[in-house]
């Protein structure tokens, strides 16, 4: 049997598809988080600007703007494969989640800000901006291992199914009672 028919052959192969397609959501997950990231920096800069609101409770307002915004990006164009049988519960994960990564956001905010007192415009975005690009990486692992959970792919679906129908007890031939033999064997002869 050539290398290629074997599971070890495939391997390279499937590894490179999986690779792909995390490639793939990473970029889209990038993308959604772009825009979510001008949404923040812009709603951040007006409330800094035209208001007295202090400089963490207007990021904070920022984020939770943006974080709606990203759930709408999220859930239909990066995750539109994904499970959508559970929407109160993707929606509580997805605020849950969500809200731990703002108080990572706003807690290198509120350090730079209060702790070292830079709170110029310049430096709040700058903190700003470092705040949310720690955040995004505990989001992207929370989204897609927790919120939106990938449906099973239909190979490892055949799969379970084969190795279910390997695995169960043949039904045992029963021999047709001596009497009946007879019988058909009479029946035969004339």
């Amino acid at each position: 049997m050539p290398d290629s028919a074997t599971p070890r052959g495939n391997s390279g192969q499937g590894l490179r598809v999986r690779l792909d397609l995390l490639g793939r959501e990473i970029a889209k997950f990038g993308a959604v988080g772009a825009v979510g990231l001008v949404v923040n920096i812009a709603v951040s800069n007006l409330l800094w600007r035209y208001t007295d609101i202090p400089t963490v409770r207007a990021g904070l307002l920022a984020t939770f703007v943006a974080i709606l915004c990203n759930y709408v990006g999220f859930r239909y164009w990066t995750y539109r494969d994904r499970d959508k049988s559970g929407r109160t519960r993707e929606l509580t994960l997805f605020l849950l989640f969500s809200a731990v990564g703002a108080v990572i956001e706003m807690g290198v905010l509120y350090a730079a800000t209060y702790g070292f007192g830079w709170d110029t415009p310049v430096q709040s975005n700058v903190f700003k901006i470092l705040g949310i690009g720690i955040a995004t990486l505990f989001r992207f692992w929370s989204y897609r291992s927790w919120v939106f959970k990938a449906l099973p792919d239909k190979e490892s679906v055949l799969s379970e199914a084969e190795a279910a129908a390997a695995v169960s007890v043949p039904v045992p031939v029963v021999p047709a009672p001596a009497a009946a033999v007879r019988v058909e064997a009479d029946t035969a002869r004339r």
